[in-house]
């Protein structure tokens, strides 16, 4: 039988670091006697049920879009971020992420890189609109109120990389 890299990691980590038995841990457990509780009197411990919760679920939301659901829970929580719906390459990688545990790097390295290849997609999406992006307004480096000051100082920036490159080139010829 082969080892999969989380059992690999899992006997490692156990071979590392044995376990500990709770009764040698000076104050291991010291809520676990109701009689010795301390949040008692914030928390009256009557009213619990024995699950540790004393509310009610809240009514599930019913999503309109498609959710992307951890292989560790079963069931959605009760409300959903329906907002962004996975789309385009960047759902793609979204979606072969939420096959892998949470535990595992694979499912949060693809979730970073459908993050980075959102960003590009959302740019293009601007600029198929028409709409020319402000990245140092969005992303809040640059006040809105300064905003025009910033383009300006944008442009010339690019003007002047452009015409040094441009220059750079001629010289070496």
């Amino acid at each position: 039988m082969m080892m999969t890299q989380s059992d690999k990691a899992d006997a490692a980590a156990a071979e590392a670091h044995p376990r500990i038995d709770p009764k040698t841990v000076f104050g291991w457990g010291v809520d676990a006697d109701p009689e010795n509780d301390p949040t008692w009197p914030m928390r009256d411990r009557s009213k619990d049920d024995g699950s540790g919760m004393n509310w009610s679920r809240p009514s599930q939301q019913q999503p309109d879009v498609e959710v992307l659901r951890s292989v560790e829970h079963k069931v959605l929580p009760a409300a959903l971020g329906t907002s962004t719906p996975p789309r385009g390459l960047s759902g793609v990688l979204r979606r072969q992420a939420f096959r892998f545990s949470e535990s595992q790097w694979g499912h949060w390295l693809l979730l970073m890189l459908a993050d980075r290849i959102d960003t590009v997609e959302g740019l293009v999406e601007d600029l198929q609109r028409g709409r020319v992006p402000n990245p140092l307004v969005e992303t809040g480096v640059v006040p809105r109120a300064r905003s025009r000051e910033a383009a300006a100082a944008a442009v010339i920036a690019v003007g002047i990389t452009v015409t040094a490159a441009v220059l750079l080139l001629r010289r070496r010829r």
